[in-house]
């Protein structure tokens, strides 16, 4: 089996990497691999294309290519909520939570990010162009194979950029060197309250995959599950599987950053999740209708969330 992802040196899909290259996945009985795939949409593409066969992304990703949710399903969530964080400047002494002093930034996150900070700010009361913020790409950030949140901790450092909204590491990155500090985290209560529900790290494949093999797409999800506790028990095996995959420095942060996610690990697609993620789909211009649960989530499967 070919699983992909679109952004590796992360916590952000970190179960399913981890159910990959800490053999769970072997123990399940699926022969498989972790790739990178990147850009998003490409990751998303692939698994339409038939290039991949699970891809672990943004719950709301898949709609980049199956419209309307057709011909794609939700097999269990990673961990829950919206995972990205608003990093600035340390020097440019914003207090945790102050939207208002954004005014006149310059903040890099990818587009498909940047739509998800974008209505947040507006959810906030803040137009991003009334209040001149500027959402930019770092250039770094557009070389291939180049993980984001890694160049934009970079171009933090070198105050090309004024902050960025990315994942956990690029954050860790940030704020272990000294040169940011976090403004904005929605998991832990920052920002709107219904900006938790923009989303949540899954994994997708696609309906043919489960009507042909469900058996398949089953081990993974008790896979990922098996994975999401065993860290839980053991979150020193983040060290293990950043040793594989990850340059030396994320490395040595992942255990930390996994460790602080950790309450968050739980497998469920709630239909309240899902419906407010389907709003925020809508409102974003991703949905266009409204597609009922068993549209959007494998729910046969949901017994295995659960599982110890």
């Amino acid at each position: 089996m070919r699983i992909a992802v679109p952004d590796l040196v992360s916590n952000s899909y970190f179960p399913l990497v981890a159910a990959v290259a800490l053999g769970v996945c072997h123990e399940e009985g699926l022969a498989s691999s972790i790739e990178l795939v990147s850009p998003l949409t490409d990751c998303v593409t692939a698994l339409r294309d038939g290039l991949v066969d699970f891809i672990g992304v943004s719950a709301h990703a898949p709609l980049l290519a199956f419209p309307e949710w057709r011909g794609v399903r939700l097999l269990c969530a990673q961990s829950q909520g919206t995972y990205w964080l608003l990093v600035m400047r340390k020097d440019l002494a914003i207090a945790r939570g102050d939207l208002a002093a954004l005014s006149g930034r310059r903040i890099a996150a990818v587009p498909f990010v940047a739509t998800a900070l974008k209505h947040l700010l507006s959810a906030a009361g803040m137009d991003i162009d009334r209040y001149g913020i500027e959402i930019v790409m770092p250039d770094a950030a557009l070389k291939a194979g180049v993980n984001f949140g890694v160049a934009a901790a970079q171009a933090l450092q070198e105050k090309t950029i004024d902050g960025f909204f990315a994942n956990g590491i690029g954050a860790e990155l940030a704020v272990s060197n000294g040169v940011g500090i976090v403004v904005l985290d929605i998991r832990r209560g920052d920002g709107p309250k219904q900006a938790f529900g923009y989303t949540m790290p899954a994994v997708a494949t696609t309906e043919r995959l489960i009507e042909q093999t469900p058996d398949v797409a089953a081990a993974l999800i008790r896979a990922v599950v098996k994975t999401q506790n065993w860290l839980k028990r053991d979150v020193r095996q983040a060290t293990a599987v950043g040793k594989k995959l990850f340059p030396a420095q994320e490395a040595s942060l992942i255990a930390r950053v996994v460790e602080r996610d950790l309450p968050f690990y739980n497998a469920a697609l709630t239909e309240s999740a899902i419906a407010t993620m389907g709003q925020f789909a809508r409102d974003v211009g991703l949905l266009r209708g409204h597609p009922s649960y068993d549209d959007v989530v494998a729910s046969q499967f949901r017994g295995l969330w659960t599982a110890k």
